[in-house]
């Protein structure tokens, strides 16, 4: 390995054979860059899933009543179904065990928010604390609200990073009062939100608050949740249709009535998800190393080429003296640095075509194309493995032919 001569020699006979050399290094160069572009492309499309469920807590629940469509017990279809208080402490109740984070929800659409001179229409969300991981907010100034403000019914807001923006400008908002509808609320946080500017143009107040404002007789417009991270997808579906079942029950709903309560879990998204994504992952996988058996095959009949190309010369250096060994030594050598240089090269193409194609694929819902190290570098290593074996057998039973029968070969 670290025989100068052997090295030079090496050298010398890969740069007296060009054509072969680029031939054998292209076959691993362009087996590796599609196995990178593979991959990349694969984890572009799992990052697009990512995000488009990053929006919310994976685990999310949220429930939302509407209008019956089937009659049931006497009853009429037609009828709205209002959620109040009490449907919110029947859930508490029901489900504590299965439930980690809990908020119903009282929401305002359009109301206009004015501070000094600027003013704009925003969504207000009354909600408790628990709301913001079900949001996946995060607070970049201050704070959420807390159950002392429910308790107090204070008029505080956490607003969006947009909301800040639009009203502000390049001011902070901590601590300045903005007026809705006429009456004067205290920011006391502004958060960022995973799902974009849209979710970071809400406005949120303490449930009490705008529910003492907005709605009348204990009324709520939706009851979010997060599940306990410890069931699995398929409790998690037979929580929410158990959930979605007793509170059928509970207002005289047909079982079969699909409009009258809506449970949206997103379990069942994350179940579809991980089920496509499961099945990208074998195609992937299945094309990853049918690109690699092709780059071995290549390399094979390259490498069995080359040792028949050179019986001659071997003949030669076995009548001055050399071994078999260190025939096959030095084939073996200049196969796998041949393999581990074009492998890198291929690598390296890979890798810069992903990070130059970034942004422009994001139009067809492929987020940041990128491919892990060990992956890559793993398949290399397979080639080389691959290129040493595929440069053993032949260069082995060239070596034993006997110099007079090697010379001569036609």
């Amino acid at each position: 390995m670290f025989d100068l001569d052997r090295w030079q020699e090496i050298f010398q006979t890969l740069s007296k054979n060009k054509l072969r050399t680029i031939l054998a290094g292209f076959t691993i160069a362009f087996a590796i860059l599609l196995f990178t572009l593979l991959f990349g492309i694969g984890n572009g499309l799992k990052h697009s899933f990512e995000k488009s469920f990053s929006r919310d807590a994976a685990n999310s629940v949220y429930i939302r009543s509407g209008i019956t469509t089937k009659p049931y017990k006497g009853l009429q279809s037609g009828r709205k179904i209002q959620f109040r208080n009490d449907d919110s402490k029947f859930i508490n109740e029901k489900f504590e065990d299965e439930i980690q984070f809990y908020s119903p929800n009282v929401q305002r659409n359009n109301v206009q928010a004015i501070y000094g001179g600027e003013h704009n229409n925003y969504t207000v969300r009354g909600v408790y604390p628990d709301y913001q991981p079900l949001e996946s907010a995060v607070i970049q100034d201050g704070r959420f609200l807390s159950y002392l403000d429910l308790k107090r019914k204070a008029k505080v807001v956490a607003i969006g990073r947009m909301v800040e923006k639009d009203l502000f400008g390049n001011k902070n908002a901590l601590g300045k009062n903005i007026n809705l509808d006429g009456i004067s609320y205290k920011v006391i946080g502004v958060f960022n939100d995973p799902g974009g500017d849209n979710d970071e143009r809400f406005i949120y107040t303490p449930f009490t608050t705008a529910q003492g404002m907005y709605r009348i007789n204990d009324e709520l417009d939706l009851i979010g949740l997060t599940y306990n991270p410890s069931l699995n997808v398929d409790r998690a579906l037979a929580f929410s249709n158990l959930l979605e079942k007793m509170l059928k029950e509970k207002h005289n709903i047909d079982p079969r009535d699909q409009g009258a309560i809506r449970v949206r879990n997103y379990a069942e998204g994350t179940k579809s998800v991980q089920q496509l994504m499961f099945g990208l992952n074998i195609i992937i996988l299945f094309i990853g190393i049918g690109t690699l058996i092709a780059g071995i095959i290549g390399i094979s009949n390259i490498m069995v080429y080359i040792v028949k190309e050179r019986t001659k010369e071997i003949g030669i250096r076995k009548a001055l003296g050399a071994t078999p060994s260190s025939i096959i030594g030095m084939i073996m050598m200049e196969s796998i640095f041949v393999t581990a240089v074009a492998g890198y090269v291929g690598l390296l193409m890979g890798v810069f075509t992903l990070k130059a194609l970034g942004s422009s694929l994001e139009k067809y819902f492929i987020i940041n194309p990128s491919v892990e190290n060990y992956v890559v570098v793993g398949a290399t290593i397979i080639l080389i493995i691959a290129g040493t074996i595929a440069g053993y057998i032949p260069a082995k039973r060239a070596a034993s032919i006997k110099p007079i029968v090697a010379l001569n070969d036609e």
